[in-house]
């Protein structure tokens, strides 16, 4: 029988130390891939935005911002597509937030754990990396012929909201699942409810990690094109929506829900597809404006879970 043959102390640390030099051989180029990888995706970005800049920011001017979409492109402007992007993102707001931070908290403190909320939970994840078409023709179906909304901003924005509940319940279910279950077991044994450990103590402590998912999820939303485009979005629209008690007859609180509209993505489409190259200059200032909100909603979720963690003592 074979023994194997014991190496000596010096022998044993040679070995030792050639095997942690290879181990960081291997950290050090998996480093460099690292940083090539990250350096090729914000040069990238960096360059299409610079691109967009440099093409857009002389369009910016406060013409730009209140003229209506025209036929010359001098003159043309995105008054109404900037009007009904915060209104559609309204409505999406006042639907997908409330509903996906109550199914979160349903499911997480709630439910019971059996065969029937297992599904619930798997298709929540599926949903979540559903294509946006997809919720376009769901909604094109249910919203604009079934239920009869039509055209509207209403159907407008219900539509990104589906698209994002499931990125609220998933963000909002993992906040809660973040906080240290002795926060529960304290709020318990002194005599609180579910409800007012819910919401004196979860909701509070996981709002940063809530807010970032709904400011990301809302984010996500202001671009969509493909799904406004299906439930039949205007590309060209001269008017606003009808302001709450306003005009002859005076219109009411909530008309301006069911009135057309048109969005910044709708209106930065028209423009590229048009071959005229003052067009496409417009479409630049308009996709800098829509970048910069959209970096703007992202950088907002940041200081707000940062402003909120620093206030919380477990």
């Amino acid at each position: 029988m074979q023994t194997t043959p014991t190496l000596d102390p010096a022998q044993r640390t040679a070995s030792l130390r050639a095997l942690i030099r290879k181990h960081k051989r291997w950290d050090a180029l998996f480093g460099v891939v690292g940083v090539m990888a990250l350096m090729l995706g914000i040069l990238t970005l960096a360059a299409l935005f610079a691109g967009m800049a440099i093409d857009g920011i002389p369009r910016l001017t406060g013409d730009f911002f209140t003229s209506f979409p025209s036929r010359r492109a001098g003159e043309a402007g995105i008054l109404s597509a900037w009007v009904g992007s915060i209104l559609v993102m309204f409505v999406t707001a006042l639907f997908a937030v409330p509903v996906g931070i109550a199914g979160a908290i349903y499911l997480e403190e709630y439910a019971k754990k059996n065969w029937f909320t297992d599904i619930i939970e798997i298709n929540i994840s599926n949903l979540a990396g559903v294509p946006s078409i997809v919720y376009g023709l769901l909604a094109l179906g249910i919203f604009v012929y079934m239920f009869g909304f039509g055209q509207s901003i209403l159907s407008a924005g219900l539509t990104p909201a589906l698209g994002i509940l499931p990125i609220v319940i998933v963000t909002t279910r993992e906040a809660l699942r973040a906080i240290p279950q002795h926060i529960r077991e304290g709020a318990y044994a002194c005599g609180a409810s579910q409800w007012q450990v819910v919401s004196h103590h979860l909701v509070p402590y996981g709002l940063p990690g809530i807010l970032t998912g709904v400011i990301i999820g809302m984010a996500r939303a202001i671009g969509e094109t493909a799904p406004i485009i299906t439930i039949g979005a205007l590309t060209f629209i001269a008017f606003l929506p009808p302001v709450p008690f306003t005009g002859e007859p005076p219109a009411g609180l909530f008309d301006w829900v069911m009135s057309p509209f048109t969005v910044m993505p709708i209106q930065i489409f028209n423009w590229t597809s048009r071959p005229d190259p003052a067009f496409h200059q417009n479409a630049a200032a308009a996709s800098f404006i829509l970048v910069f909100m959209t970096l703007g909603m992202n950088g907002l979720a940041i200081w707000l879970r940062f402003r909120l963690r620093k206030n919380i003592k477990w």
